[in-house]
């Protein structure tokens, strides 16, 4: 079977371990598929949680010169408010914590920010209603 819509999103990592132990730990993610590229001879890791036929690419740079900043995120969705909480003090602890956390309510739901090591934006969530929107779309 061949893959048909959103597959992937890329991102620059200036180093690819800390990239890599990073969304392991706040994205539940682990690296499905690492190689080195033959034209730039840079080291390519694919990222998924394995919940859905989607990762994150992540693409070793001597620098990154763009970064997703708060309004443009990653959004992970969370079990439970609790595992956002856990996080947060995690994120706060090490010095990552963005911005929250925030409970907006539906649609939007509780959800903090948070910097990955090299000035990303990753969202945790609980409780927005992605699923349940699509599902709607779709009938």
């Amino acid at each position: 079977m061949s893959d048909v819509g959103f597959t992937h999103v890329a991102l620059t990592v200036s180093d690819m371990e800390k990239s890599i132990a990073f969304y392991a730990k706040y994205a539940g993610m682990k690296v499905v598929h690492r190689r080195t590229d033959p034209e730039t001879h840079s080291d390519v890791v694919w990222m998924s949680d394995l919940t859905r036929p989607f990762v994150i690419v992540l693409m070793k740079v001597n620098r990154v010169n763009y970064t997703l900043l708060p309004a443009c995120h990653l959004g992970v969705a969370c079990e439970t408010r609790e595992q956002v909480d856990r996080l947060c003090e995690q994120a706060k602890l090490e010095n990552v914590l963005l911005d929250g956390p925030h409970d907006w309510g539906p649609p939007v739901g509780y959800w903090v920010f948070i910097r990955d090591p090299d000035g990303h934006t990753l969202e945790l969530s609980y409780g927005q209603e992605v699923s349940f929107t699509v599902e709607n779309a779709r009938e």
